[in-house]
């Protein structure tokens, strides 16, 4: 057994080699199905169950993204859901703000008591946020974009049956993201005959924002901006998955850059820990796949309602560590 047990000497961890992909595949399987990056959940697990908290951590789960990530994008370009214009503004708005979140991680949150309260507040964020989707008030808002989903939905059911191919290869030209105009001040796009906007200043600072904190965290922000955009912004989701996750994948590349090269106080780690972020994004990338296909077979408000009480639990549980 003690052959099966290895130490990463970046990090300092010690644990079954097999044991960080096998909980980033079961994390990201179930996360991918409610639409959120497993990436703020594996933080945890690696601060709560591997005691790894040094700075360091947070890069490492941004090697998380940059392995797991790629699969989803590819996807989305491939269909042509890939809204460009969103997906410049989030990374151009995402990069300084992991500049920010880095130093703020250093020169302010090196504790290991004050990163969880941190934590605790972003995870009682996207929890409560969860929860807040099966609320009636939150579907009454949302009849629109379900009736464009149910017509993308049947639509793609439709040229599957009859061309038995790819959804790529049959997407009709409405179901592809085309930009109308993209200026400094708002953005028009046409996705499925209906035409949706957006401001750019105001993109750019909820992007800014995002950055921060994901910087902080150690996560690309995809779970944050994706919710704003589709609730504050009224635009589809499905096109803004695809800008979500390339935001998510350069912001995570800008991020190890950015906690391996900075110099930080002495004694301080922040360099990630390559082999172990590896292990997790190896798992996360078999994890988003089964997610992907396993989603038709699981009702959306269970897997909701499940994610949103976990993360709830966990962070009223490091927020009362905090204070206790």
């Amino acid at each position: 057994m003690e052959t099966m047990v290895l130490r990463f000497p970046v990090s300092g961890v010690e644990t079954f080699w097999f044991l960080p992909p096998l909980v980033a595949l079961a994390v990201s399987t179930l996360t991918s199905m409610g639409g959120v990056s497993g990436a703020f959940l594996l933080l945890p697990f690696q601060v709560s169950v591997l005691h790894y908290s040094s700075p360091s951590v947070s890069a490492t789960n941004f090697v998380y993204n940059i392995v797991a990530i790629p699969s989803g994008v590819y996807r989305y370009i491939r269909e042509g859901r890939m809204a460009w214009p969103l997906t410049w503004i989030v990374i151009v708005g995402t990069l300084p703000g992991v500049l920010i979140g880095y130093y703020l991680r250093v020169l302010y949150l090196p504790d290991p008591q004050a990163f969880k309260l941190f934590v605790g507040l972003v995870l009682l964020y996207i929890g409560g946020r969860l929860l807040w989707d099966l609320t009636p008030r939150s579907q009454k808002g949302k009849q629109d974009m379900k009736a464009l989903e149910q017509r993308f939905q049947e639509q793609v059911k439709r040229l599957k049956t009859e061309r038995a191919t790819k959804i790529a290869a049959g997407l009709p030209a409405e179901a592809v993201v085309r930009t109308i105009s993209f200026t400094a001040r708002r953005v028009v796009y046409e996705f499925w005959g209906e035409r949706f906007s957006y401001s750019t200043p105001g993109m750019f600072a909820l992007a800014l924002f995002v950055g921060v904190i994901g910087g902080t965290y150690g996560i690309g922000g995809g779970a944050i901006i994706a919710p704003f955009c589709v609730a504050v912004f009224r635009l589809p989701v499905y096109t803004v998955a695809g800008a979500a996750l390339m935001g998510t994948f350069l912001t995570s590349i800008a991020g190890v850059f950015f906690y391996s090269v900075i110099p930080a106080q002495a004694g301080l780690a922040t360099r990630p820990d390559w082999l172990l972020g590896a292990l997790f994004g190896a798992g996360g990338f078999a994890g988003m796949y089964l997610g992907a296909r396993l989603q038709k077979y699981v009702p959306q408000l269970a897997i909701k309602g499940l994610l949103g009480v976990l993360i709830v639990f966990l962070a009223l549980r490091y927020i009362t560590q905090f204070f206790g």
